[in-house]
């Protein structure tokens, strides 16, 4: 025995990669108070649950020691259009965010899919009731139910849906509060091109309009090139029936452009000649501004560990890791500072690079005990690169002062995202303060 001792001895004291790991044990190595975060603490049962029972026998549920949720915002909003604190229907459903700091690998469960602000709340809709049509400028209207839409070709593909107030914030005290706005699932459906077959499509028809059946009747408006391409009519995510926050019982799935465009409950589709301004969120800037006339993302990374609110106990080794994702296509490869964009180091990529899809990236990292600046850039598939906040102000002709309090105009902000991590192990938000920022529309 005791030769199969020291060895075990020296196998634990060898090795750069597990230096340090006796002071910080991997449990150890992130505090995350949800109080210090602005989330509420989970309501963890302190009894066993009953995983024997039938219940948990016939849908299965996670242990009792697991208690990710999401975090859930303001139940107030600014109305664009009257520039004030607006009162919200009843009922509603408010925002919320997802827990990427907590994220293992691209998929993203779909009870912590984040959620926007839902102004009318989550529809009931029956399924064997529930009907789409399709009509405006093809050759044969046709009105669909789930049950024919679910015998027709179908394709199951991973994209990452994100809200264009996923953007870097001097006032984030955490990853999820800046970037909680994305997530990543595994969607099922027909794809639209299918559909626009079956009806025929006129000459002159160039845009699509899309509607959901919930009170607020909210319509976008799509380009027909971006229809006939990858977009789905989506029912399933991640291997169940799309969840009735995320859409139930049919949802447009739009890879890569703003989640805005992925139009839930979805019940009518419409084909024009030109994009409809029937909401209040096709007259907000994004069809005129030209960042957003293709409306698709451009790169975008950011460290979730270690990131605002969390805490290296001791000096030791660690693994930095994030997410990166690109409306452009699949992530080319991620780099990773600690010395606020000095120096970078190539990161490595966790698993596949899926176009439109979430893609993690890891850096193994000794750290000594220094202050430190933590910061990532990606590079997409088409080769372009995510932009400093400089160097994003600087293309829009703006001072960092006027760029966040605009910046809920400009739709898409990815620029980079640093974290402060000072000598006690504590880690900060890396942007300087400025005295106003624009509040997600």
């Amino acid at each position: 025995m005791q030769p199969k001792q020291a060895g075990r001895r020296r196998f634990l004291k060898s090795g750069a990669a597990l230096a340090g790991l006796a002071m910080a044990p991997a449990g150890a190595a992130v505090l995350v108070e949800p109080a210090m975060r602005g989330e509420a603490a989970p309501g963890a049962a302190n009894a066993i649950e009953d995983m024997n029972g039938v219940e948990a026998n016939l849908y299965g549920r996670r242990s009792r020691f697991v208690t990710t949720t999401r975090l859930q915002r303001t139940l107030t909003h600014a109305d664009p259009l009257l520039r004030r604190e607006a009162p919200l229907p009843n009922p509603h459903r408010p925002e919320t965010l997802s827990p990427i700091d907590q994220q293992m690998g691209i998929i993203t469960p779909s009870s912590l899919h984040y959620t926007t602000m839902h102004f009318y709340g989550i529809p009931d809709i029956d399924p064997a009731e529930h009907r789409l049509m399709i009509h405006g400028l093809v050759e044969r209207p046709l009105v669909f139910t789930v049950d024919e839409l679910k015998r027709l070709p179908y394709v199951s593909r991973i994209y990452f849906v994100e809200c264009d107030g996923n953007r870097p914030n001097p006032q984030g005290m955490s990853v999820v509060q800046t970037h909680g706005r994305v997530s990543c699932s595994e969607w099922t459906g027909v794809p639209l091109s299918v559909l626009l077959k079956e009806v025929g499509i006129k000459n002159g028809a160039s845009w699509i309009v899309s509607e959901g059946a919930e009170a607020g009747k909210h319509q976008k408006s799509l380009p027909l090139t971006k229809a006939l391409d990858d977009v789905l009519v989506a029912y399933g995510q991640n291997g169940e029936p799309v969840r009735p926050d995320q859409g139930f019982p049919l949802r447009l799935i739009v890879p890569g452009f703003q989640a805005i465009e992925n139009v839930k409950w979805l019940r009518r589709i419409k084909l024009t000649d030109q994009p409809y301004h029937a909401m209040r969120d096709d007259v907000s800037g994004y069809l005129e501004n030209p960042l957003q006339r293709d409306r698709a993302w451009g790169p975008k990374s950011v460290i979730t560990f270690p990131s605002g609110n969390q805490r290296l106990p001791t000096p030791g080794s660690y693994v930095i890791s994030g997410l990166a994702w690109s409306g452009g296509g699949a992530i080319r490869n991620v780099d990773v500072s600690t010395d606020g964009g000095k120096t970078y180091k190539a990161a490595e990529i966790a698993g596949p690079r899926l176009p439109m899809a979430l893609t993690k990236f890891y850096l193994p990292w000794q750290w000594r005990g220094e202050e430190a600046m933590l910061q990532s850039r990606c590079v997409d598939e088409k080769g372009e690169v995510q932009p400093t906040e400089a160097e994003f102000a600087r293309y829009w002709k703006m001072t960092r002062e006027v760029l966040y309090r605009r910046m809920a105009r400009l739709g898409h902000c990815n620029w980079i995202q640093p974290w402060r991590l000072s000598a006690d192990g504590f880690i900060t938000n890396g942007l300087e303060p400025v005295p106003e920022v624009a509040e997600h529309m």
